[in-house]
């Protein structure tokens, strides 16, 4: 009896590794990189990608720099109103769709299938390996009218962006903001409560 329990208790086990997509990232890189300035005179835009995929490190590093934990506080690289954090990243790859879990290092897997071509409105975009949707999270911001969760959801996005352009700049890497992407279909697809608000794809120029 107790092996049969032993067997079903292991079936059960291998089963849940088996479902469980989650990719634990590694520690991102906080130091080195290009100096800022340079950084800013290199910031650019570009809508040309090869399918060649980011590097688990640089996909760390590129997340970290877009809304990671930089403090011993929980405080992070990106600002945002009244410090809600609302901004959640959902990276969409050729694995699945992924939600950036900083606290863990981890990208927790929402989706198991590829929908790049379901986001962005404009083709080119999901030639990217890595298409990034910044979202604002509702249910983080507390005490907030709808006015303002659609303002600072906005504005905090911006700042997430940003943050990417320059890792990217710093790293060599092609990326462009995208307001035009289909937001109804977004949400439907990873169930939020609250507003995608913009898209980014990231990748290495052809």
């Amino acid at each position: 009896m107790k092996k049969i329990i032993t067997t079903i208790v292991s079936i059960f086990l291998i089963m849940s590794m088996i479902q469980a997509q989650d990719i634990k990232l590694p520690k991102p890189k906080k130091e080195g990189g290009m100096p800022l300035m340079e950084a800013l005179q290199k910031r650019a835009t570009n809508r040309d990608y090869s399918s060649k995929m980011l590097s688990d490190q640089q996909l760390a590093d590129l997340l970290w720099a877009a809304n990671g934990i930089n403090r011993d506080n929980g405080k992070r690289t990106a600002p945002s109103a009244r410090n809600c954090q609302e901004i959640d990243i959902y990276v969409f790859m050729d694995k699945g769709v992924f939600l950036y879990v900083p606290e863990k290092d981890l990208l927790k897997q929402i989706v198991k299938e590829d929908k790049r071509k379901m986001a962005p409105r404009q083709p080119f975009a999901a030639e990217a390996p890595v298409l990034l949707v910044f979202v604002a999270n509702y249910d983080k911001m507390t005490g907030m009218d709808k006015d303002a969760k659609e303002f600072y959801g906005a504005t905090d996005a911006g700042y997430v962006s940003q943050n990417v352009y320059l890792y990217c700049a710093s790293e060599g890497l092609s990326t462009v903001v995208l307001g035009s992407i289909f937001r109804d279909e977004i949400k439907d697809l990873l169930k939020f409560n609250g507003k995608a608000v913009l898209g980014q794809p990231v990748g290495f120029a052809k």
